[in-house]
């Protein structure tokens, strides 16, 4: 098996070279749909990406897409907007449902940022309970493989893991059309179930599950992976190492970025003034424990200065409310989901954030917040196991503190250090900013993404073009 240390070597690279001009470095250049040149991007096949990108025809397949908040639907739409850019022919594939249910339903096709959406008819029952849940992923797998059937052949189809094993979808078109089949594995099913107990490892459907999950990961062109721990699961898989991609997911520099706490107008609107924010910020998930945050909350309720709000919600969110509610945790607030276009000011208004995982998710879920934290400048205390991504990535870029799961001690402790010492908290965020924009930022994630379509394409363009005639024979009575 292929360790973490080596995954990370071979997947990120070093953040001096990314703090210079890495792109000029290499000599590439590109050029956009208007035909003006743009900052620069790696040739690849002895062609340049935009040469690559003529005629190139992607298909994107996911549950959920522009305009919902769920992380899969925003990160594939900066990838799916950031190939369109690049003159690439874009289609993206998913439902009709929203991510909230109740919320109004965009039409079936659509335009947007030249990408071409196509909509599915699904139901929309939620995901509080599991048969609701279920019914949702059917009805829109049953939707999804007959359109990508219908649609027109693609060069790549990418598809991510919401529903889970929608994977499946891309190896039928590879079969049927031969297209290349990239598996982008935000999170890995049915792993997350059998860890969290969800699921017996004994069922024969289960059994069934895990075979056929695996079989999709095997049979794709590459398998695109969030860190190194994802990667050594897919390994065990057995998935060539060879065909695995570590690309973790992105914010956007310019839609995330500090604000000073004094002017940030959300802190005003919440009357939150000088109080000393602890933020649980996105998804209240199964693979995440809260148990040690209404814990710290619980011992630190004298100390009124300091409030712990969560944004968001998620399958957990009633069982948050109903602890604060029945401990009487004045000190615990909540808000809803914040939209898109105000994250800078809904992660900056926080003094700290917190992120939690479970140790059993390890490799499994990669918590995408961490560098939506690292890019509003703000540190990050994650509690979870030491060896993980989010662990990993804060001691690398010195941007906040680990704490081990169920340490509630050392969680207290890490708060008011922070809560007490403003300095050390502006250091951290600092790094953390700096680290973003070395390693994390959308223009640079895209772009390993644009490298690794465009050696697909031109490898299968090259097997298609015919040899040239020889020199020799070429006229020749023979």
């Amino acid at each position: 098996m292929v360790g973490p240390r080596h995954w990370f070597r071979r997947s990120l690279p070093a953040m001096g070279a990314l703090q210079g001009d890495p792109a000029g470095a290499r000599g590439w250049i590109a050029v956009d749909p208007d035909g003006h040149r743009t900052p620069p991007a790696p040739r690849l096949g002895g062609r340049a990406p935009g040469e690559l990108a003529v005629g190139t025809r992607i298909l994107f397949i996911n549950q959920y897409y522009w305009p919902d908040h769920a992380s899969t639907a925003q990160h594939l739409t900066d990838l799916a907007e950031s190939m369109a850019a690049r003159g690439y022919e874009c289609h993206v594939l998913c439902s009709r449902s929203r991510y909230q249910p109740g919320e109004p339903r965009p039409p079936a096709s659509e335009v947007r940022e030249g990408v071409r959406i196509h909509r599915v008819a699904a139901t929309s029952l939620g995901r509080r309970r599991t048969w609701a849940r279920m019914t949702d992923y059917l009805s829109f797998y049953a939707g999804a493989i007959v359109k990508a059937v219908l649609l027109p052949r693609c060069d790549a189809a990418i598809t991510l893991t919401t529903p889970p094993i929608i994977g499946l979808i891309g190896s039928i078109l590879k079969w049927l059309k031969r297209t290349k089949h990239v598996y982008w594995s935000m999170d890995l099913h049915p792993d997350a179930s059998l860890a969290l107990g969800r699921m017996s490892p004994r069922h024969r459907w289960v059994r069934a599950l895990s075979w056929l999950s695996g079989w999709v990961y095997r049979r794709a062109d590459r398998v695109v992976v969030l860190g190194p721990y994802m990667a050594d699961r897919v390994v065990l898989k057995g998935v060539d190492p060879d065909r695995i991609e570590t690309i973790p997911v992105w914010s956007r520099r310019e839609e995330i970025y500090p604000i000073p706490r004094a002017a940030n107008p959300l802190r005003k609107a919440l009357g939150l003034g000088d109080a000393w924010v602890a933020m649980y910020s996105g998804n209240l998930g199964l693979a995440h424990s809260f148990a040690e945050i209404l814990a710290a909350a619980r011992r630190l309720r004298d100390r009124r200065e300091i409030v712990f709000l969560f944004v968001g919600g998620g399958p957990r969110l009633a069982e948050v409310q109903a602890v604060q509610e029945r401990d009487g945790l004045t000190n615990v607030r909540f808000l809803d989901y914040v939209p898109r276009s105000q994250l800078h000011v809904s992660l900056s208004m926080a003094d700290v954030h917190l992120i939690s995982m479970r140790p059993e998710m390890t490799g499994i879920v990669a918590p995408g917040k961490l560098y939506g934290v690292m890019a509003a400048g703000r540190p990050a205390v994650f509690i979870g196991p030491d060896h993980c991504e989010s662990a990993d990535a804060i001691r690398l870029a010195g941007c906040g503190m680990t704490i081990a799961p169920g340490d509630v001690d050392a969680l207290v402790a890490a708060l008011t250090r922070l809560a007490d010492d403003p300095s050390l908290a502006r250091r951290m965020g600092e790094r953390g900013r700096s680290a973003f924009l070395a390693l994390y930022e959308r223009k640079l994630c895209c772009e390993r993404w644009h490298e690794l379509i465009g050696g697909l394409v031109t490898t299968r363009a090259s097997r298609r073009q015919p040899a040239p005639s020889s020199p020799v024979l070429r006229g020749s009575l023979w």
